[in-house]
C-alpha cells in the first residue's frame, strides 16, 4: 500500500534531524509519490496563490476521504480565481467535510495555508530531488537580481556605468499576470524572497487601473523599491497581516522583465533598454500612477577624469540626501535572477588619516600577531580615537606585529562607514578598516 502524504508529513514533523528529513524525502522519491511532491510545490512556491484567508480545521473524524484528483480541481479553481468569496469558502468547507481528519488537517489544509509545519523548505526539497535525479519534482525558486558590494570589487568600478540612487526602503517585486477574473489580470507584490505583501493595496489598485485600460502585451515582472516617509513605520507595516495599508508608500521602479523570462532565470535585453522601457511605462501613465515612480539614472564613463568627477558628485549628493549610497550598473548587461557583478552597490564611506599610538595583540586565531592599531587624529575639527582591527590580511597581521616597535607614530589611511560621537566629547569611526600606510613614498603629503 502506498504511503499517504499526511503520514509523510507527520514523520517529517516528528524529527528535528536534517538528515532524517532528507531520508524521508528520499524514501518518498523512491516510492514514486509524485502527488506528494506536487503538494510540496503548491505549498512552497510563493507564486502559487490560493486567495483564501481562512482554512477550516477539522475537529471531527467523520469523512470518507477526499481523492487527490478532487483536491487538485479545488486548488486549481482557487488559483485561477474561478471560485472566490463565499463560493470559495463553501467549496473549501465541503472538501474539509469529505476528507478524513488526518488527511485534511495534516495535508490538504497545510497546502492551502502554504505552511507545511514540518521543518522542510524548498531548499531541502530541491536538494533531495536533484540528488535523486528528479529535479523537475522540485520547487521553483523565487529569486531576483542582487548586487555585489563595490568595496569588494573595486576593479569592476570602471568603464561606462549607469548610476542610480540606492534607496533605503523595501525591495518589492511586482507581478502582472493573467487570470480568469473580470479584469483578466492579477497584480501581486512580493519581497525579494517571495513573501507576499498585503499592505500596498493602494499601489496595486493604481497598477490595476493602468492594466484595465492598457493591458500589457504579455505578463510582466516589475522590479523596484518601496519607500515611505518614515522607514521605521514602513517596516512595521509591510508584513502586518491585518488589513492595514502603508498609504504613503511609493513604489520606485528600476527594472522590467517579461514574466516568463523571469521565471526562466532572466532576460537577455541590456540594462539601458530595460531602464528606458520602465521609465516610459511610468511616464505614459503618470496621471494614474500617483504612487509609482521610475528611478532616474545617469550614465558616466569611469575611465575618464570627467566621469570619475561626476561619479564623486553623484555619490556626495546621495549621502547629503540621506540615501544609502549609489547603485553602479552595467548598461549592457542582461537581467539575471542571482547576485551578479552587473550590479554593484556602493554605500557612503569616509577616509581619514590617523596616527598609530599603540599596537594591540590579537586574540583567538590572531594571538601572537596584530589585533588592532590604536589610532588618533583630527578630521574636520573632530578629534578621533579608535581601534582599527579589520582590513588586514593574515600576512599583514604577522608582518606588522613583528615590526610593532617601529610602527607607532606612522600615519595610516582608515576607511569607515561614518564618524560617530563618543560620550566623552571625542569621536570614533563606525566599522573602521585599515586601507594603507601614508607617508612612505617620497614627496607624499601626510
Amino acid at each position: 500500500m502506498r504511503t499517504q502524504p499526511d503520514e509523510i508529513i507527520r514523520r517529517l514533523e516528528a524529527t528535528n534531524s536534517r538528515l532524517d528529513k532528507e531520508q524521508i524525502l528520499e524514501d518518498a522519491v523512491d516510492e514514486g509519490l509524485t502527488e506528494f511532491f506536487d503538494g510540496l510545490r503548491m505549498a512552497l512556491n510563493p507564486l502559487h496563490t490560493f486567495y483564501i484567508k481562512q482554512v477550516p480545521f477539522k475537529a471531527e473524524a467523520e469523512g470518507q476521504g477526499l481523492p487527490w484528483e478532487a483536491f487538485l480541481k479545488l486548488q486549481g479553481q482557487l488559483v485561477a480565481r474561478e471560485l472566490t468569496g463565499h463560493d470559495a469558502r463553501d467549496a473549501v468547507q465541503l472538501s474539509c467535510d469529505v476528507a478524513t481528519q488526518q488527511q485534511w488537517n495534516d495535508w490538504y489544509r497545510r497546502i492551502l495555508q502554504k505552511d507545511l509545519k514540518c521543518g522542510v523548505s524548498e531548499k531541502t526539497v530541491n536538494k533531495v530531488c536533484k540528488k535523486k535525479g528528479v529535479p523537475h519534482w522540485g520547487v521553483p525558486v523565487f529569486s531576483c537580481q542582487l548586487a555585489h558590494d563595490a568595496a569588494n570589487h573595486e576593479k569592476k568600478v570602471s568603464g561606462r556605468k549607469q548610476i542610480e540612487i540606492k534607496l533605503d526602503g523595501v525591495r518589492v517585486v511586482t507581478m502582472i499576470t493573467q487570470d480568469s477574473s473580470d479584469l483578466g489580470w492579477k497584480i501581486e507584490m512580493f519581497s525579494r524572497n517571495g513573501k507576499r505583501f498585503e499592505n500596498f493595496g493602494h499601489i496595486e489598485r493604481e497598477i490595476e487601473a493602468v492594466v484595465r485600460d492598457n493591458p500589457p502585451p504579455y505578463p510582466l515582472m516589475l522590479d523596484g523599491e518601496v519607500m515611505s516617509a518614515n522607514f521605521q513605520d514602513l517596516m512595521k507595516q509591510v508584513h502586518r497581516k491585518e488589513n492595514v495599508e502603508a498609504g504613503d508608500a511609493v513604489l520606485h521602479l528600476f527594472d522590467t522583465v517579461p514574466y516568463n523570462s523571469w521565471r526562466n532565470g532572466g532576460w537577455d535585453k541590456p540594462q539601458n533598454f530595460r531602464s528606458e522601457i520602465t521609465r516610459a511605462w511610468v511616464a505614459d501613465h503618470q496621471h494614474t500612477l500617483k504612487h509609482v515612480q521610475a528611478l532616474e539614472w545617469e550614465t558616466v564613463d569611469l575611465d575618464t577624469e570627467a566621469g570619475r568627477s561626476r561619479f564623486v558628485g553623484l555619490n556626495r549628493r546621495a549621502v547629503e540626501g540621506g540615501y544609502e549610497g549609489v547603485m553602479i550598473k552595467d548598461p549592457d548587461a542582461p537581467y539575471e535572477n542571482k547576485r551578479t557583478h552587473a550590479w554593484l552597490k556602493q554605500k557612503p564611506f569616509v577616509e581619514v588619516s590617523l596616527r598609530i599610538d599603540d599596537i594591540e595583540e590579537g586574540t583567538g586565531r590572531n594571538e601572537g600577531r596584530l589585533g588592532a592599531f590604536v589610532c588618533s587624529g583630527s578630521e574636520e575639527g573632530k578629534e578621533i580615537r579608535v581601534n582599527v582591527g579589520s582590513g588586514f590580511s593574515d600576512q599583514q597581521r604577522t608582518e606588522f606585529w613583528e615590526n610593532r616597535q617601529q610602527l607607532p607614530g606612522s600615519i595610516v589611511e582608515v576607511r569607515a562607514d561614518a564618524i560617530t560621537s563618543n560620550q566623552d566629547g571625542t569621536y570614533s569611526l563606525r566599522f573602521p578598516r585599515f586601507k594603507t600606510f601614508r607617508g612612505f613614498d617620497s614627496g607624499e603629503k601626510i
